[in-house]
């Protein structure tokens, strides 16, 4: 029986690496935790010392939305309405702080071990 990389063998390293691998892999982002402080008064982007809010970037979006509404050719609506929404999805993602979760020095070996030693077996499983 052919295995996982065309030799022989290497179907069962194949999958007790990838169940190591994907177990290792939960366990590490299951223990991350996600903060924002995302909200219509937070700071998104700055001009010298004065700061730029979501709210304030929902004015431009409002006027576009509305241009467009009124003309659907015309260009500086959508321009308006389209920069405005790139503008508020990198405002929420640059807001965003990942933090660990308090652990043991047990649970970080066990997760490391996990997610690395299945990636080695795994790739050992290929050649």
């Amino acid at each position: 029986m052919r295995g996982a990389g065309g030799t022989n063998g290497g179907l069962g390293l194949f999958f007790i690496g990838l169940a190591m691998m994907c177990g290792g892999v939960y366990l590490l982002l299951n223990s991350i935790n996600v903060y924002s402080h995302f909200g219509f008064g937070a700071r998104l982007y700055g001009i010298g010392s004065m700061g730029i809010t979501s709210g304030m970037i929902m004015i431009p979006f409002m006027f576009g939305v509305g241009i467009i509404f009124y003309n659907a050719r015309n260009w500086a609506g959508w321009l308006l309405a389209g920069g405005s929404l790139i503008a508020l999805v990198f405002g929420v993602i640059s807001s965003i702080q990942f933090t660990f979760r308090a652990m043991s020095a047990f649970d970080l070996i066990v997760i490391l071990v996990l997610a690395v030693g299945g990636l080695g077996l795994f790739l050992r499983s290929l050649k």
